[in-house]
């Protein structure tokens, strides 16, 4: 059985707005990033207590707290980022999420044994509130590639992992490869797909990531999120200075982001998957 979820600050800046995308589209569950522009790390507990009420009055869940933790320079004052982490994991409390995304440090390469000391700390702190961390690949993070994610796999126990395939094809890594390194080690999915040769971000089956691939390896219960990037929305720019590349051109994020969940849909639908009450099952 799978499962839709997605970064629903994609469709709209406002909680109205990303509830009516999502119900609209028949999805139930959220990777929460952003609200009002604000991101998530930054919320208040009772800013989060009062979405945390509309969501539940709309029939949503909150899947995975989209967070930034990590996207920092390896050379941070830890001890001080230790209590942005804890914030961030009474915050997933609030949600009822059991998932925080997360990253592991820019300036790090050379860095190794204090990438995973500190990301040993923020599993042991995840812990103590019942939540798992999970690492995403990201570009110019230490986790970008396959080689690298295999020594972070290695070296810090309790870390889950999401797959994004587009972030491994900015780092010159082939789908090919990273599906068969990674997809049975993957907690959830990133559905976000990218032409390799020009960059250009596109719908799920448009672009090199093998989206259909890694849909048709699943054999067991599993979480995809929508991140489809298909046009700059107002939280980009506060969570990533480059360029966003597209082929694709709509009239609105609302649009856009509507013929992500079609494409990926439609994915589902020639793998034999049939929607019911908002699963996908064979």
């Amino acid at each position: 059985m799978i499962k839709l979820s997605a970064f629903s600050d994609e469709a709209g800046s406002s909680l109205k707005e990303q509830i009516s995308a999502l119900k609209r589209n028949g999805i139930s569950l959220m990777e929460l990033r952003s609200i009002a522009g604000k991101n998530v790390a930054e919320f208040t507990e009772e800013e989060a207590k009062a979405y945390q009420k509309e969501l539940e009055e709309n029939g949503i869940s909150v899947w995975s707290i989209g967070s930034p933790l990590g996207k920092v320079d390896i050379d941070v004052d830890f001890s001080e980022y230790c209590e942005k982490v804890r914030h961030v994991c009474k915050l997933a409390n609030i949600f009822k999420a059991q998932r925080i995304r997360m990253f592991s440090f820019f300036n790090a390469y050379e860095k190794e044994e204090k990438v995973f000391a500190y990301l040993q700390e923020m599993v042991k702190i995840g812990k103590e509130y019942g939540v798992d961390m999970c690492h995403e690949n990201e570009k110019d993070v230490f986790g970008d590639t396959v080689e690298r994610v295999l020594k972070i796999m290695q070296n810090v126990d309790g870390l889950k992992y999401v797959y994004d395939p587009a972030n491994y094809l900015q780092c010159g890594q082939s789908a090919e490869e990273t599906l068969a390194t990674f997809h049975a080690k993957t907690d959830y999915f990133h559905i976000k797909e990218v032409i390799a040769s020009t960059g250009e971000l596109v719908p799920a089956g448009y672009g090199d990531g093998k989206i259909k691939e890694l849909v048709a390896k699943i054999d067991s219960e599993k979480v995809l999120t929508l991140e489809p990037h298909l046009m700059e929305f107002d939280a980009y720019k506060s969570i990533d200075n480059t360029e966003m590349k597209h082929k694709f051109t709509f009239a609105n994020e609302q649009e856009a982001f509507d013929a992500a969940v079609v494409a990926l849909k439609n994915i589902l639908k020639e793998l034999n998957y049939k929607e019911e009450k908002g699963e996908f099952v064979k």
